[in-house]
């Protein structure tokens, strides 16, 4: 008999937790999509790229760059998140969001919560063809801030998070 490698076996029950997790989580009011009910929920585990730039003050501070992550269903890889920001299922399917809402993560190293509004679809009749909103929920993780000490340098943040995938009822 094989034994299945510890590291695996706990990412595993995380990304199940994780969906179990997300149906039990309250809402704040800045996330609500009246009119769209849940569709689907991925659990996302990757990091959050930020890029050392000038700010408005010309002081080197951390700007968000974009989103690298690995989507999970049911504990198996079913998709990836990229900039855009993007959702891509592994039918094809892609959606394109554009933030509408946020609300503050559970501690000051979360990122926030978010709601999008979906602007784009491409690939075809997928899974994420219907899908109207995203709610970014339960993250952990991935927030940088501060200054750093050369325009141009990259550093990638871990987070997790639960993606709520929305349509129209």
């Amino acid at each position: 008999m094989r034994e299945i490698p510890t590291v695996s076996l706990l990412l595993l029950l995380c990304a199940l937790g994780g969906a179990a997790q997300a149906a039990e989580t309250a809402i704040p009011d800045a996330l609500i999509a009246a009119g769209e009910k849940p569709a689907l929920t991925l659990h996302a585990e990757g990091a959050q790229v930020y890029e050392c730039k000038t700010g408005q003050d010309g002081k080197l501070a951390w700007a968000f760059r974009e989103p690298i992550a690995t989507l999970f269903a049911d504990g198996k890889t079913v998709g990836r998140h990229y900039a855009g920001p993007s959702w891509e299922h592994q039918d094809g399917s892609i959606i394109g969001g554009r933030v509408v809402g946020t609300a503050v993560g559970a501690s000051d190293n979360d990122i926030h919560w978010l709601k999008l509004a979906v602007v784009s679809h491409r690939g075809g009749k997928g899974v994420l063809s219907e899908i109207t909103a995203v709610q970014r929920i339960n993250t952990s993780g991935g927030k940088l801030e501060g200054a750093c000490e050369t325009a141009g340098q990259l550093r990638s943040i871990a987070y997790a998070a639960d993606y709520v995938l929305l349509r129209k009822e």
